[in-house]
């Protein structure tokens, strides 16, 4: 359960947001500091599971064959044969790269999916998570439909979504919660590398968690 500060926090963000004729989204700004960004190996990179979900659609598309991809298609939003990733065109590529959240491929299909796609998907940080023999696809694509990635790249101030405005203020302080804990335990000097959290709607004003 998250602290109530954090709570808090979120509940005064909810409320500060202006009225909208959608639902917005809510994000996370988390600044580091004293950590040399440059250095690859101090980077944020994360894939975090949230236990109240995202509050939104996460698209997910796989790449299998056979019995796998037939299991997919109960779960994932687009299933891919190899062949019809070998078919894609740059254009079509990097469109389908953009509105993805995340990609899943059978094992023995990563190698393939590099060479024709690994220049697309590399940089946007959207290398598909390989799915080995005894995994249950479904399984995994509804763990992925509740994840984010916190990605720092070389940035002090990054940005992830913790959730949406139609989730109760406590929702969003657990997945926030989550978050913080696994950042403290992956930073160097765990709750002394973070300069500050902030928490807003997608058009309302922030407000400081921590």
């Amino acid at each position: 359960m998250a602290d109530s500060d954090i709570e808090t926090a979120v509940a005064r963000a909810l409320e500060d947001a202006p009225d909208r004729n959608f639902t917005e989204t809510v994000d996370l700004a988390i600044n580091l500091r004293d950590l040399d960004l440059n250095e690859p190996s101090n980077r944020v990179d994360e894939s975090v599971v949230l236990p109240s979900g995202t509050g939104q659609e996460t698209q997910i598309v796989v790449i299998a064959e056979g019995e796998t991809a037939v299991r997919a298609e109960e779960a994932a939003d687009q299933v891919l044969s190899e062949d019809d990733v070998a078919d894609l065109e740059d254009d079509e590529a990097k469109d389908l790269a953009d509105e993805t959240d995340f990609f899943i491929a059978e094992e023995a299909m990563m190698q393939d999916i590099a060479r024709h796609l690994g220049t697309i998907l590399g940089p946007r940080g959207k290398m598909p998570d390989p799915l080995a023999p005894d995994d249950d696809v479904v399984e995994t694509v509804n763990r992925l439909k509740n994840t984010v990635q916190i990605r720092s790249g070389d940035r002090r101030t990054f940005h992830t979504r913790v959730g949406a405005e139609d989730m109760s203020a406590e929702e969003i302080a657990d997945n926030i919660d989550v978050i913080l804990r696994r950042l403290h335990a992956d930073l160097e000097k765990g709750p002394q590398n973070i300069d500050g959290v902030f928490v807003k709607t997608t058009m309302g004003p922030s407000v400081e968690v921590v």
